[in-house]
């Protein structure tokens, strides 16, 4: 059975950090395009970040809403993949989810190239 299990959600005061960690199961992740994606209520789902294989170790893209705030990394080792969230505002707010993709198709932002997805995990940023 395949799983992506997320930890590390809570609640933070605006400015705070926290870091969302993913961990696979079931099969190997280690060259899917990993990622992360949120939905706040009343909105619908939204990308975040996502981090594709590479030789070098992952090219990594981001939405601009969180280019310089948010960090995602890897560790193939251990079928995970992180969200280190810095600088955090009220808009923020939302349940993350992690995301794997076996196959690379270009549309990174769009959630049907991912084939696997977590639970989510909630955040919520206080002002």
């Amino acid at each position: 059975q395949v799983q992506l299990v997320e930890s590390g959600g809570g609640l933070v005061p605006a400015g705070g950090s926290l870091r969302l960690s993913c961990v696979g199961s079931g099969r190997t992740f280690s060259s899917d395009t990993m990622g992360w994606f949120r939905q706040a209520p009343g909105k619908e789902r939204e990308f975040v970040a996502t981090i594709r294989w590479s030789w070098g170790g992952g090219v990594t893209y981001s939405a601009d809403s969180v280019k310089g705030r948010f960090t995602i990394s890897r560790d193939n080792a251990n079928n995970a993949v992180y969200l280190q969230m810095n600088s955090l505002k009220p808009e923020d707010t939302a349940v993350y989810y992690c995301a794997s993709a076996p196959i690379w198709r270009g549309n990174y932002e769009d959630g049907r190239m991912y084939s696997y997805w977590g639970q989510g995990i909630q955040v919520t940023v206080s002002s």
